[in-house]
């Protein structure tokens, strides 16, 4: 048998990744995780996102911190980054998908998946703490609850599922999740600034659940490393070559061997990473489905500000996400909020224009609603203040649309661009989330008497969509002509290779989806046989369904 340095290398420390961590650790074997980002502690934390070096990430201007953002032709993309992956910046929101994810075409044959991940999303929600319905009431929540009313969809009106350690705010107690084996904990201030990084301790991070109890069974994370190549090697196994991030030119790099590579770097970094190893013939038989199918969650962000702070408004006191509702049956709206002080993210926001316009009309709606009312306009775009002003509008559908990313050329290197792919084009504006922001806005001037209006974002005006979860391109499939993996997350043509982030995530759940990547992670791993054990799944070609 080939000698290796792992067992497995995991790549990346986010939702997939942790449990990949922790799962193969408990079966005996040798792992080592190695993420791009820095290793935090809770007073490591930016105090606010003005702090653009301990927030941002962009490590070759020596921004070490948790906000992703990246950019392609049809979509800009928030991400995560740092030990813990997404779950450090990440609104803590951890919904279950309705039966139309389950039933999407992609994947509905494979397996009834509503019922073989039930087991899984008990066990997710379990590790992450999940608290069922937000506990508190202040203005935002009846101001969401008022805009559904509005809207006619109020029985739809829910408190949302957070992943928070409540307990009594500010108070630090031994574990309470794990019968003393995980980290103290301490009980929510209500601080509102979950997604520039708890500094509390409250936030239920992958630090405090899945990466602490899989480093105290001797699994190694190694932090600000980088994978730049993951090769097939002729005598067994893969070698796994890493750079520490930020570094100039081509920096110093160490290479370790694995009999089994898991990836997990978040949809954007596996997919940067299979593109680049299927073109260089690193690893030359990744399905040509790789790029097809990823999704946007069909997603955009919205909003509401007030022309002033209202008077004991309070609205961003509380946790990131607190409630939500459905416009119709596909499209799903949540408010949002960062902390006081917190107020960079607000840059990206503008007048709302219609997006069914061309781009000049966009843009002449943008310039008069500023020439008929310039005071109004200066006093909403103000960033003073901005997040004890206003209100998020997150929207999500489950609608069947997607990109296909592919690499090109530019300025020497390979790098991510789209196009549009399966389905209906992905949408650069929901009609939906505009009805939302303006309800909203309607619902806060008259809750506090201080004039707000419905807000857009800049990408949006330039018929560029945000969102914060980017998913699929190296889906869940039947077949390798159908996509990248198969029913048990190996790469098809590659078994010793595994996918089980969201690149994996075959359809648009119409919710926030890090409890569905858990989940999915955890069937996954659930499979692996223990370490020197026969492996019980199938041999890929066999394993078209069960």
């Amino acid at each position: 048998m080939t000698d290796f340095d792992e067992d497995v290398v995991v790549i990346g420390s986010g939702f997939g990744g942790s449990v990949a961590a922790l799962r193969l650790a408990e079966k005996g074997y040798r792992v080592r995780v190695y993420e791009a980002g820095r290793r935090f502690a809770d007073e490591d934390f930016a105090r606010t996102n003005w702090n653009v070096r301990r927030y941002l990430w962009a490590p070759a201007f020596g921004c070490f911190g948790v906000q992703r953002i990246h950019r392609l032709p049809h979509v800009m993309i928030l991400a995560g980054a740092g030990v813990g992956g997404g779950s450090l910046n990440y609104a803590n929101t951890l919904y279950q998908p309705g039966a139309a994810f389950f039933e999407d075409p992609q994947w509905a044959s494979i397996a009834p998946w509503q019922d073989e991940l039930g087991p899984h999303y008990a066990t997710a929600k379990r590790m992450l703490g999940v608290v069922e319905h937000y506990p508190h009431t202040g203005p935002v929540e009846r101001i969401m609850a008022g805009a559904a009313e509005d809207l006619g969809v109020a029985a739809s009106f829910r408190r949302a599922p957070v992943g928070v350690y409540f307990g009594r705010p500010g108070e630090t107690v031994e574990d309470p999740f794990f019968g003393g084996e995980g980290p103290a904990r301490t009980g929510c201030t209500l601080c509102g600034n979950c997604m520039v990084g708890c500094r509390v301790g409250a936030k239920n991070t992958l630090v405090k659940n899945y990466l602490a109890l899989a480093e105290r069974r001797g699994v190694v994370v190694e932090a600000l490393r980088t994978v730049v190549e993951v090769r097939e090697r002729a005598e067994g196994g893969f070698s796994v070559t890493t750079r520490r991030s930020g570094a100039w030119g081509r920096g110093r790099t160490r290479t370790v061997t694995a009999e089994q590579v898991v990836f997990a770097a978040g949809t954007w970094g596996t997919q940067q990473l299979l593109h680049r190893m299927k073109a260089s013939g690193a690893l030359p038989r990744i399905p040509d489905a790789l790029g097809r199918l990823t999704r946007t969650n069909s997603e955009a962000l919205d909003g509401a500000v007030s022309t002033a702070v209202p008077a004991g408004a309070e609205y961003a006191r509380g946790v990131a996400i607190t409630t939500s509702f459905h416009v119709d049956d596909r499209t799903h709206v949540e408010n949002v909020r960062y902390g006081p002080g917190s107020n960079l993210m607000g840059a990206l926001a503008t007048v709302l224009v219609p997006g069914d316009r061309p781009l000049l009309r966009r843009l002449g709606a943008l310039c008069g609603a500023a020439l008929r009312h310039p005071i109004r306009q200066l006093r909403l775009g103000s960033l003073r203040r901005w997040s004890e002003r206003g209100i998020i509008a997150l929207v999500m559908q489950n609608a069947d649309n997607s990109l296909t990313l592919s690499l090109r050329r530019r300025f020497g290197r390979d790098v991510l661009t789209s196009a549009q792919g399966h389905g209906a084009p992905n949408p650069s504006h929901l009609p939906e989330a505009h009805r939302a922001a303006e309800a909203i806005a309607r619902r806060m001037t008259a809750e506090t008497g201080v004039p707000a209006d419905a807000r857009g974002s800049w990408p949006e005006v330039f018929g560029i969509p945000l969102t914060a979860h980017f998913l699929g391109g190296a889906v869940l499939s039947d077949a390798p002509e159908h996509g990248v993996v198969d029913p048990y997350h190996r790469v098809w043509g590659h078994p010793g290779l595994s996918v089980v982030d969201g690149s994996a995530v075959p359809a648009n759940p119409g919710v926030n989806p890090s409890l569905t990547i858990t989940a999915l992670a955890e069937r996954a791993l659930s499979y692996w046989p223990r370490r020197g054990e026969p492996d019980a799944r199938p041999e890929q070609a066999a394993s078209r369904g069960r």
